[in-house]
């Protein structure tokens, strides 16, 4: 058997097949998708088109196409992070969230030329947003965010949607409101009733949430279920007076049932495992009903497995998909199911799976060009023991056939730090993990304590904690590499985005374990951050830091801003400079204090982004300049890709 030769070069200057174009260009992520009017409907993320999110279907012909012209873009910003921007009529009817004006719009398909309106326009651009959109007879009922005088006020509305609303705001129904927040409007299937979930600052929806009935006829609500200390999800009715609901009231999010009335919370299936997660986006699914009665589950202990069970025993039966690491249901349509899933050598994407035959089909995959499988990375699952705690992570060691690096060589690695900072991150086909290991280095992906995925216990080590638990954390992820003989530990480089970001600024400023790091749109002080963030996360450092103004000195002394001092390594800075999540500022503030301590730096500021690159020329600019600058600071040639220019004393 011939064997492929293979080249010795040093890690990091190995010369890959993929390339940062390739990473930008092929992505577009697949977002929600329903089964509709005999077809399979979804959005994705088109970097090539300025990021707008496209509504696309496939038909029984099996030709997928679009059905949303450029340059209608269906996203909603309500909270920022929106969720539920569209929703479909039986008959084909597409609704949603135009992002550039936030209005809603009706668009038949088969008849319309273009979108039109159906919510009126308001006093000010984009001061009335609507997302969690359900179609309920001919009105959707949404969430609402409003922006007049004050801060924003939330509530379920219904809208005709015959357009009546556009010139006569009257014919819009508000439902209910009275609290800062509101998800998952659901409608009782005799229309006697609404549930939904409601929570209030300081909360966030991990912390707490209370589930409420409303009585239509009477105006009554009551409140079911949840608390401060509790966070109840995905209400579902079963029948007009018995609810479905998750709540982590055991420290683990777990199915319930819930009499209406109040009267009776049955645990379904109790395990120790999360059949839920963080409401980062409206709509969030983890469970769906099937017509037999039974729940199709997802659930997470590191990994997530579809499961499925039955409600009057409680019995879970797996049910087996080969090579997936990350399943979220997303729509029904009797023993077919809806799925975004991937793994780390299955490529993102929806699929339909059918129950019956435990086919899975794809529809539509969030990457177009994979690298041949031979340059992607194996991905192994490590967890590391650190001074106070174990620490779960994803590690993908260098790897690509054409080339092996000298003996005794260990080989750099970078510690991607996630955002939330409650993300959860699951071995998964990450182009750009692949970009870099197929290059000669190593990512190691952590779910420091405040991560979701491992219950309650896990997620609330940040509490308080926030610039602390997250950086010991990542350093003793790295330092278990290093220890453990895979990683140089001269040679250990850091990368996050947002609240990853402000985990990068942390670890630089208070430890000396990385040789630089690489901050997109993170946070890098917090007195500035909470006046200027948005409605949704302006009172999340409570629970991560603490109140104001009693945590004051705190918010000062955790801010990497105030720590340059204890920094002696290169940073690169990425930001969008239209974030309304992160601002500008908060990289600028960093960039002035590297330049007051002169150390070398770059900062790269992109017109026209937000919070998270679309563009696909901005995707690709910052992994060519991460590249270019762990191989000036780590040593290794990094052939071509254009050289980042460093600021230098």
């Amino acid at each position: 058997m011939a064997h492929h030769a293979s080249t010795v070069a040093s890690y990091g200057s190995w010369i890959s097949p993929i390339t940062a174009a390739d990473v930008a260009a092929s992505g577009h992520m697949v977002e929600g998708g329903f089964f509709a009017a005999d077809a399979v409907w979804w959005s994705e993320q088109r970097p090539t088109e300025g990021g707008r999110s496209a509504i696309r279907r496939i038909g029984p012909d099996g030709e997928p196409g679009d059905v949303l012209p450029a340059p209608w873009n269906a996203r909603t910003r309500v909270h920022e992070y929106g969720g539920g921007a569209w929703a479909v009529t039986a008959d084909g009817v597409l609704v949603f969230a135009e992002f550039s004006d936030q209005r809603l719009y009706r668009f038949d398909p088969s008849i319309d030329a273009a979108p039109v309106p159906i919510t009126p326009i308001p006093p000010t651009p984009s001061a009335d947003r609507y997302g969690d959109l359900t179609i309920v007879g001919d009105e959707v009922w949404c969430v609402r965010e409003s922006y007049r005088d004050g801060p924003p006020k939330r509530d379920i509305c219904a809208i005709p949607l015959d357009g009546r609303a556009e010139d006569n705001p009257a014919t819009q129904r508000s439902i209910v409101a009275g609290s800062d927040f509101l998800a998952y409007p659901r409608l009782s299937p005799d229309g006697e009733r609404l549930a939904w979930i409601a929570w209030k600052h300081p909360q966030m929806p991990w912390d707490g949430t209370e589930l409420r009935v409303l009585t239509l006829a009477s105006g009554k609500v009551d409140v079911l279920l949840g608390g401060p200390e509790e966070s109840v999800l995905q209400p579902e009715w079963v029948d007009a007076s018995t609810l479905n609901v998750i709540s982590d009231r055991t420290g683990w999010w777990n199915l319930y049932r819930v009499a209406a009335n109040g009267d009776a919370v049955e645990p379904i299936c109790p395990i120790d495992a999360d059949f839920g997660a963080p409401l980062w986006q409206l709509g969030a699914r983890w469970y769906t009903v099937l017509d037999d009665g039974h729940l199709l589950t997802a659930r997470t202990v590191g990994t997530d497995t579809l499961g499925l069970v039955v409600p009057a025993t409680g019995a879970l039966r797996d049910v087996e998909l080969e090579g997936i690491s990350s399943v979220q249901i997303c729509d029904v349509d009797g023993r077919r199911v809806l799925l975004r899933c991937g793994g780390a050598q299955v490529a993102p994407g929806l699929r339909v799976l059918d129950l019956d035959t435990g086919a899975l089909t794809d529809v539509r995959l969030s990457v177009d060009a994979l690298p041949g499988t031979s340059y992607l990375p194996e991905a192994r699952s490590l967890t590391f023991q650190g001074p106070e705690r174990e620490v779960h992570t994803v590690v993908y060691p260098p790897h690509n056939p054409d080339y092996h690096a000298p003996d005794g060589e260990l080989p750099p690695y970078v510690a991607f730090v996630h955002g939330g900072p409650t993300s959860h991150v699951a071995p998964a086909l990450q182009p750009a993990y692949a970009y870099f290991t197929s290059r000669g280095i190593g990512v190691v992906d952590v779910n420091y304590g405040g991560s979701s995925g491992y219950g309650r216990e896990y997620r609330n080590r940040l509490r308080g904690q926030w610039g602390v638990v997250d950086v010991e954390d990542t350093v003793a992820a790295v330092r278990g590499l290093a220890d453990a003989g895979l990683a140089d530990p001269d040679r250990l480089a850091i990368e996050g985005g947002s609240a990853g970001g402000w985990t990068v600024l942390s670890a630089l400023t208070t430890s000396d374990v990385f040789a630089c790091g690489v901050s997109y749109y993170g946070v890098a002080e917090l007195v500035e951050f909470v006046k200027e963030t948005h409605d949704f996360e302006s009172r999340y450092v409570d629970g991560l830091i603490g109140p104001l103004p009693e945590a004051a000195d705190l918010y000062t002394r955790r801010a990497p801003v105030n720590n340059v001092d204890g920094l002696s390594c290169p940073v690169l800075l990425l930001q969008g400079l239209s974030d309304p999540i992160v601002p500008p500022s908060q990289a600028e503030q960093f960039r002035d204090a590297l330049v007051r301590k002169q150390i070398p730096h770059a900062y790269l500021a992109y017109a026209g982004e937000s919070h998270g690159f679309r563009k696909a020329e901005t995707i690709a600019s910052a992994r060519e300049a991460e590249l270019s600058f762990y191989g000036q600071v780590l040593g290794f040639e990094t052939p071509g890709v254009p050289r980042l220019e460093l600021w230098r004393p």
